[in-house]
């Protein structure tokens, strides 16, 4: 009979816990949560003091029961959930779904908590129990109310106001709202012109820099300082004669810190950026590093707790940086005391350690083979940035020069070379534009009065740019800089706003639906209270205060509940769905000459007849809301009943329909799979081809599909694997690692290079000689392994598609 009783939420974590435990200690799973208000009105009691209904879901029926019969055979119960409000909570509904007293005898109720998976963090954390933390449960709890409460209450509206089977979160609202707020003033955006004036000059050494015209008569010049391409021409005339002398020159030592280790949300920024990841693909592979991976020792915990808002490391975890960088780069990239990070995000909780490593002796490459290629690559990201940031600064020489052009104009060119590489040896963090190092480049040497060579004078029109549609990163960005929500739940708001296709994500980047858009305006006109930024992030500090045990969550609750219910009522009888779903044109029905409207379908907005249902004519709309392109005849036949084929467009693009719809409903795509004359290696019948995707981008599958769904991203090639015999090989190209000719087959690893990669610039070359160049190599050529796992199968393959998922 086992002693000790401990219960964690997954079995992968149980699993790895026991073994550090040893004897005397059974660990099992509660499967995550085990209890919830069930999905109908009346779960919480508004009337008297906001009681919860709480239920044990259907699926945790099961686990309940088989814990309860080893509680019986128990002395101790240990609860070792996560660390967070939710985790604490999660400690609570057990007891209360067990029937356990916390502070009676038998079992001897205890709590512990450990920010990683490792034996000296689980002994620490076992000598240390402590009792349930009931503030910590009441603000979980009183978030659970205000999500029902709102969820229960504003979806019923929508659906009686737009359509039936909407819904409206508290946090999902806000973050609908900016979606479709940026949206808006994408639309509204004017471009507006500028010219720039650009020189590309040469020193007396034929040595050529380029340098932008920067003031004029000793006046800065603004960026729309050259409005239109007749004042660039009056400039251009001006310079036509003038010398280019050298007027100034400026020499600076500029420093650069590395970032801080990870948070929640800046692993989920950084891992979309570098990784391409979702949040939600970030925090479930996360979830696997921290509850343990057998990496030859047995399972042990690679990474600490990915809930976190924390910045700081501990002493064990700089030490350990300290070493593993000596060791790796030298004495010159160590620091000689821990460099400590601030963080500046609102509302941050930072009871715990960043994100990092557990070990970080265990360096990537090390424990790679044990890993999938996400895990990998995930791990990879978070172990680079904690050595990182206890690395030296970079240091830069920066260099200023003004070149006088006549008396008037005055031309600038920046450039920078590395001194000392620091940190950017290991780690550059990324932008969300892209842009992961400055782009001045190197200047050759210029003292001042040299008298400099003019080889061109470029003016060069411009336009004023949108502001970019959010992708994930930026909008996990933007709503933690709000303070709105817990990084935690960034991944399931957005998942939850592209499963109700309020948005749709297109090439990592959320356009809002037109139901979308409507529930977002609806929203923001009538509930403009609960969508504002400011009362949201003050909700939210109030579940902190009530956290800390400085506020009670019942009298928090209330002062939501009285005037947002009253307002939903009030709202009932104001608002009509005409008013939401209906919108004028001044176009008129060419069936019965009626009014037609825009209206709210299924699939979007489209033209229909006011007269409805009299008249039944309905028109699509594009995206942009314009009436739809008129079908065009084609040349092709319909292979199923010889009709003429229509070019139609759809949401996708164009495709051919036969024009004897409805009787014929044949649909084919307007550009026709290409055959590549290659059998398919997997049904051995069907032959391969180039096809488009829905999205536009180019792949190649088996033309017997869907009885055989055999696909590769990569153009295969006739050739069979060398190695395991495959039937067919395939050519994949990236500008890191060139083209290579490899075995799509994600157990085989052979693989080809074809081309090697394209050198590095000059500048990276010059910095690395300062660092330990050849370890720094090593990773980066590292034998074909990066290469390897990169490649996406067309979603629909069964084995293949697994190597870039």
């Amino acid at each position: 009979m086992a002693k000790s009783l401990v219960i964690v939420e997954s079995p992968a974590k149980a699993k790895t816990i026991e073994k550090f435990l040893g004897k005397g200690y059974k660990v099992l799973a509660s499967y995550g949560h085990v209890r919830a208000l069930p999905s109908k009105q009346g779960s919480v009691d508004t009337e008297n003091g906001f009681v919860p209904n709480y239920q044990i879901l259907a699926e945790s029926q099961k686990h309940i029961d088989l814990l309860k019969k080893e509680v019986a055979k128990s002395d101790e119960l240990i609860l070792a959930t996560d660390l967070d409000r939710e985790g604490e909570a999660i400690a609570w509904h057990l007891l209360e779904a067990l029937n356990i007293d916390e502070q009676g005898d038998h079992p001897k109720v205890k709590r512990v908590t450990f920010h990683e998976i490792t034996k000296p963090a689980i002994d620490a954390a076992m000598a240390n129990p402590r009792q349930i933390d009931r503030d910590m449960v009441d603000a979980q709890q009183a978030r659970s109310i205000l999500d029902y409460l709102v969820g229960f209450n504003l979806s019923p509206f929508l659906w009686k106001k737009i359509r039936y089977g909407l819904s409206a979160g508290r946090v999902q609202s806000v973050a609908l709202r900016l979606i479709c707020q940026r949206e808006g003033e994408i639309e509204a955006f004017e471009p507006r012109e500028y010219w720039t004036i650009e020189a590309l000059l040469a020193n007396a050494a034929g040595a050529g820099f380029g340098a932008k015209l920067h003031s004029q008569d000793g006046k800065k010049l603004d960026k729309f300082a050259i409005s239109c391409q007749t004042e660039a021409d009056a400039i251009m005339a001006d310079l036509t004669q003038a010398e280019f002398r050298i007027a100034k020159v400026e020499k600076k030592e500029r420093k650069r810190n590395p970032a801080a280790p990870f948070t929640t949300s800046t692993l989920q920024q950084e891992a979309n950026r570098k990784l391409g990841f979702s949040a939600r693909k970030t925090m479930s592979t996360a979830q696997k590093l921290y509850e343990g991976i057998d990496v030859g020792e047995g399972s042990l915990g690679l990474i600490t707790y990915m809930r976190t808002d924390s910045v700081a490391l501990s002493e064990q975890a700089t030490s350990e940086a300290r070493e593993v960088i000596s060791q790796m780069y030298g004495k010159d990239y160590a620091l000689d005391k821990p460099r400590a990070f601030k963080n500046k995000s609102k509302n941050a909780q930072e009871a715990h350690e960043a994100v990092r490593p557990t070990s970080i002796a265990h360096t990537p490459d090390q424990i790679k083979r044990h890993l999938t290629t996400d895990q990998f690559r995930l791990y990879q990201l978070i172990w680079k940035r904690t050595v990182a940031s206890q690395m030296t600064q970079a240091i830069f020489d920066a260099t200023s020069i003004d070149i006088s052009a006549g008396e008037r104009y005055t031309f600038r060119a920046a450039g920078q070379t590395i001194r000392f590489p620091g940190f950017m040896t290991l780690y550059i963090e990324g932008t969300d534009n892209g842009d992961e190092e400055d782009q001045e480049g190197l200047l050759p040497s210029l003292s001042k009065d040299e008298v400099l060579k003019r080889e061109q004078l470029t003016p060069e029109q411009h336009f004023t740019q949108p502001p970019p549609r959010f992708t994930e990163a930026s909008l996990v960005k933007t709503l933690e800089e709000y303070g709105i929500g817990r990084p935690s739940t960034y991944a399931n708001i957005m998942n939850t706003l592209v499963t109700r296709k309020y948005v749709r994500l297109e090439k990592r980047v959320f356009y809002p639906e037109d139901v979308g858009r409507v529930v977002a305006k609806l929203l923001t006109e009538h509930f403009s209270r609960y969508v504002d930024y400011d009362f949201t992030a003050a909700l939210e500090e109030d579940l902190d205060a009530i956290s800390r045990g400085e506020k009670e969550w019942t009298p928090s609750v209330e002062q939501f509940w009285g005037p947002f219910i009253a307002l939903i009522k009030q709202k009932e009888q104001e608002v009509s769905k005409a008013d939401l779903t209906t919108e004028k044109t001044d176009k008129t029905c060419p069936e019965c000459s009626k009014e037609l409207v825009i209206k709210l379908g299924r699939s979007g907005r489209f033209l229909a007849c006011s007269g409805f249902p009299d008249c039944r004519h309905t028109e699509p709309l594009s995206s942009d809301g314009q009436p739809a392109e008129e079908p065009v005849m084609s040349d092709e036949k319909c292979d199923k009943c010889g009709a003429g084929m229509l070019i139609k467009a759809g949401r996708y693009g164009k495709f051919l329909a036969c024009s004897a719809y409805p009787g014929c409903k044949n649909i084919q795509p307007l550009e026709k799979p290409k055959a590549l004359g290659i059998d398919c290696p997997q049904c051995k019948e069907g032959e391969m081809t180039e096809k488009k995707s829905r999205y536009g981008k180019i792949f190649y599958s088996c033309n017997r599909y869907p009885k055989c769904k055999y696909a590769l991203w990569n153009p295969p090639k006739q050739e069979a694997c060398p190695k395991c015999s495959w039937p067919l090989t395939e050519i994949k190209t990236t500008k890191r690692w060139g083209t290579v000719q490899r075995c799509p087959q994600e157990e085989c690893e052979w693989e080809k290079e074809l081309i090697p990669p394209e050198k590095k610039a000059a500048p990276k070359k010059a910095a690395a000689k300062k660092a330990p160049a050849k370890k720094t190599a090593k990773k980066t050529t590292a034998k074909k392994t990066p290469a390897k796992k990169t490649p996406a199968k067309k979603p629909a393959a069964k084995k293949t598609a697994k190597k870039d998922a």
